[in-house]
């Protein structure tokens, strides 16, 4: 395998604290954003997520102090998501230290938003960010508002069409998975990669280091984003990029 594979710790945030939701609900606080991204950063992360899992679902903006606070302690790229719903939301990210934003709620319901902040800040910077939950009939919808709130949307499609719109990276999430610890959901990790042109991150029920693997190995992700299995010390970065290392999957030094 020729590409790199990015580890990549997330932060669900809510109020100033990292929380862990399991399925969106049971929100369990887990620690400090600075604390935590501080430790991942310094085990070797490759990147970091941080995401306002509540900011969309009370329609309010993010609090820009406590990225700053974050992102200032660590010297890794950061993408930022939650009530990302203007190119100036856009700008105070990337002012508050982010380097990518993962736009979600507002894309779905205003898909010309990506193309905006596309052609305004560049692909590169503009994650396309999915949360699936798959549908008695075996398709994916796409949910919004932190993952509680139907859209009607394909997650499928809607992942083609973002990419047509000019997102640079897609964050898959599922909510099935998520929190769980069971394993990420490869088929709809299949699902998207087989035809996007762009790298994805897998996201959402990262378990033991085999999970991850699987994550790579078959769902063809570029990335991992792994927050639970991090949190609770199941294992740390450097020793996820060593066991990857020793199943010939290409890590980041």
């Amino acid at each position: 395998m020729s590409k790199n594979i990015r580890i990549i710790p997330t932060l669900h945030i809510k109020g100033p604290n990292v929380v862990k939701p399991v399925q969106t609900e049971a929100l369990r606080v887990v620690g400090s954003p600075k604390e935590l991204a501080e430790r991942y950063y310094k085990e070797g992360a490759d990147e970091l997520i941080y995401l306002d899992i509540v900011a969309s679902l009370y329609r309010r903006n993010l609090d820009f102090d406590l990225l700053r606070s974050v992102t200032e302690r660590i010297f890794i790229p950061v993408t930022v998501g939650g009530g990302i719903r203007s190119i100036h939301d856009i700008n105070q990210a990337l002012r508050s230290g982010a380097d990518k934003v993962a736009i979600n709620t507002f894309g779905v319901s205003n898909p010309d938003f990506i193309f905006e902040a596309s052609r305004e800040f560049g692909s590169q910077c503009i994650v396309l960010y999915i949360e699936a939950k798959r549908q008695p009939n075996g398709t994916y919808e796409a949910y919004t508002d932190g993952g509680r709130e139907h859209s009607g949307v394909n997650a499928i499609e809607w992942a083609k069409k973002g990419l047509e719109l000019g997102a640079g990276e897609v964050l898959i999430s599922s909510i099935d998975q998520d929190g769980t610890r069971k394993g990420y959901d490869i088929e709809l990790l299949r699902r998207i990669s087989e035809f996007v042109t762009v790298p994805c991150i897998a996201h959402g029920g990262a378990g033991d280091e085999a999970s991850v693997a699987k994550a790579i190995q078959e769902g063809k992700a570029d990335a991992v984003g792994i927050s639970s299995a991090f949190h609770y010390g199941d294992f740390t970065v450097a020793e996820l990029k060593r066991y990857l290392r020793n199943e010939a999957i290409a890590v980041r030094e």
